[in-house]
C-alpha cells in the first residue's frame, strides 16, 4: 500500500496512539464552493474537528498517491487547479486506479474518500451532502457512486442528508435495499440539505454521539461490512425555506437539460446555479452546514474511539483485511 497511500504524521500518529480522527474530502476545495470561500471554508472545518478533541484528515491524490491529511500549500494548490477546463480531476472509485497510475492530482469524492479513510483505518467521514438518485433516473440512470460506496466500505458518512439536487425519495429507497443505516442526529426526519427536513423518515434517531457509536459498534461486530450514514440537519438560522429551494432546484435542472449537462459536469453546475438563484444563500446554508457536520463528527469519533476502548475492540471486524493503525 505504500506506492499509492501516504498518511499525514500527525494523522497517523493520532491513529497509532488511537486517538480520534475525522476524514475530509476534497471535491468541495476544487468544485464544490467558488474561491476564496472553498479554502477558507476548508481550514474552518479543519479547526471545527481541531476544537472538538479529533484530528482533522483532508485527503486527496496529489502526485499519484493517496494523500490523508494535508496542509495549507495543499489545500491552495487543490483550488488553484480545480477551476476551469483541464483542472484537477473529480475522482470517484473508478477513476482511482486512473489518476494513481497516471500520478497524477486528483479532488476525492465521497466515495473516494470513503476508500481512502477505510483503507487508512479511519471511521468518521464528515462531508456536507451525499450523492445519490438524480432526478429523471428512469431516463438517464444517473445514480451517484456514493450509494455504493456506503453499500460495501464501512466508513461512517456524516452529512446533512443528500445534496437537494437530487431525488431524495428514491435516495433513501436505495440505501435501504442496500442495507445501510441512516440515522438522524437529533431528528426523525431526514435532512434536506439546505432545509431541515421534508416530511421523510429516517431508520433511527440517535439524540447522542455515543448512541451513534453504539450503532457503529454493533455494525461492524458482526461483521456487517458498508456504512452508516448519520444525516444531520442544517442549523435552524442557516435553513433556507423549502418550497424556495425546490423551485430554485427545478429550474436548475431544467436549464441543464436544456444544455444538455449531465456526468461530472452535472452537479458543480447545478450548485453553482442555486447559489445564483438563492441570491448567495445556499452558499451560506452549504458552509455552515459543513461546519456543523464537522462538530457531529469529531463527537462521534471520539465516542468511538472511547467505546473501542472500552471493549478492547479493533475498529475493523478481524475478517478486514485491510491495514489497521
Amino acid at each position: 500500500m505504500h506506492d499509492y497511500l501516504a498518511i499525514q504524521p500527525e494523522v497517523q500518529a493520532a491513529l497509532k496512539a488511537g486517538r480520534p480522527v475525522v476524514a475530509l474530502e476534497s471535491t468541495l476545495i476544487s468544485h464544490g464552493l467558488p474561491s476564496p470561500t472553498n479554502v477558507e471554508t476548508a481550514l474552518a472545518i479543519e479547526a471545527t474537528v481541531r476544537e472538538r478533541g479529533a484530528v482533522p484528515a483532508t485527503i486527496a491524490v496529489l502526485d499519484g498517491r493517496i494523500r490523508v491529511g494535508l496542509d495549507q500549500e495543499d489545500i491552495a494548490r487543490l483550488a488553484e487547479s480545480g477551476r476551469g477546463k483541464g483542472g484537477i480531476r473529480k475522482v470517484s472509485r473508478r477513476d482511482l486506479p486512473l489518476v494513481l497510475a497516471q500520478g497524477a492530482d486528483g479532488a476525492t469524492t465521497v466515495a473516494a474518500t470513503m476508500i481512502a479513510a477505510d483503507l487508512a483505518g479511519i471511521a468518521v467521514f464528515a462531508t456536507g451532502g451525499i450523492g445519490g438518485v438524480h432526478r429523471g433516473v428512469e431516463t438517464t440512470l444517473d445514480i451517484s457512486a456514493d450509494l455504493e460506496e456506503l453499500a460495501t466500505t464501512s466508513v461512517a458518512v456524516v452529512c446533512a442528508g443528500a445534496k437537494a439536487i437530487l431525488d431524495l425519495p428514491k435516495t433513501l429507497e436505495y440505501l435501504e435495499t442496500k442495507g445501510v443505516p441512516v440515522i438522524g442526529f437529533g431528528t426523525d426526519r431526514f435532512p434536506a440539505f439546505y432545509a431541515t427536513a421534508m416530511g421523510l423518515p429516517v431508520d433511527a434517531r440517535c439524540d447522542t454521539a455515543a448512541e451513534v457509536a453504539r450503532v457503529l459498534h454493533a455494525k461492524w461486530r458482526l461483521n456487517l461490512d458498508g456504512g452508516v450514514l448519520v444525516a444531520v440537519p442544517i442549523p435552524e438560522a442557516a435553513a433556507l425555506d423549502a418550497q424556495v429551494v425546490e423551485d430554485a432546484v427545478r429550474q436548475a435542472v431544467a436549464q441543464a437539460n436544456d444544455r444538455d449537462i449531465k456526468g461530472k459536469d452535472l452537479t458543480p453546475f447545478l450548485l453553482r446555479r442555486l447559489e445564483e438563484l438563492t441570491g448567495g444563500a445556499s452558499l451560506a446554508a452549504n458552509r455552515a452546514l459543513l461546519l456543523n457536520n464537522a462538530a457531529v463528527a469529531a463527537d462521534v469519533a471520539a465516542a468511538y474511539t472511547r467505546l473501542r476502548v472500552e471493549t478492547a475492540l479493533p475498529r475493523r471486524p478481524p475478517s478486514s483485511k485491510r491495514p489497521l493503525y
